[in-house]
């Protein structure tokens, strides 16, 4: 039986730029950087105490993917004081918060301009 998500990834050019934002702006922990071959690593990362992994790799052949809507949404608890952190920290956003059906959202960019979304 299914008991969860472990892992989502994310496509980016830049393994380390990637790693940089998440950790630094977005204040993530690494739970993985272990090496994959030549020239190549594999990365996890995931908010402090959360179980869900977020791995930033270069999609070899799936260029196209880099720079989209990433199918990710981050749970927070007030999106207002989170936008407003984040924005702080050096975040881009392209949605400010918008109460909508369901709750308050806002979508940001990371440095490759693929978008997540956070929801209260």
């Amino acid at each position: 039986m299914i008991t969860g998500v472990k892992l989502i990834g994310a496509c980016v050019s830049d393994q380390q730029r990637a790693l940089d934002s998440f950790t630094g702006r977005l204040e993530f922990e690494v739970t993985s950087d272990v090496p994959m071959g030549p020239g190549a690593r594999w990365i996890e990362v995931a908010p402090p105490g959360y179980p869900t992994q977020l791995a930033p790799w270069p999609p070899p052949g799936l260029e196209n993917r880099i720079g989209t809507l990433s199918q990710v949404v981050f749970r927070c608890d007030d999106v207002q004081k989170t936008f407003w952190e984040l924005r702080e920290a050096g975040v881009t956003f392209n949605q400010e918060p918008k109460d909508q059906p369901g709750g308050t959202t806002s979508q940001f960019v990371d440095p490759d301009g693929n978008t997540f979304v956070l929801r209260g």
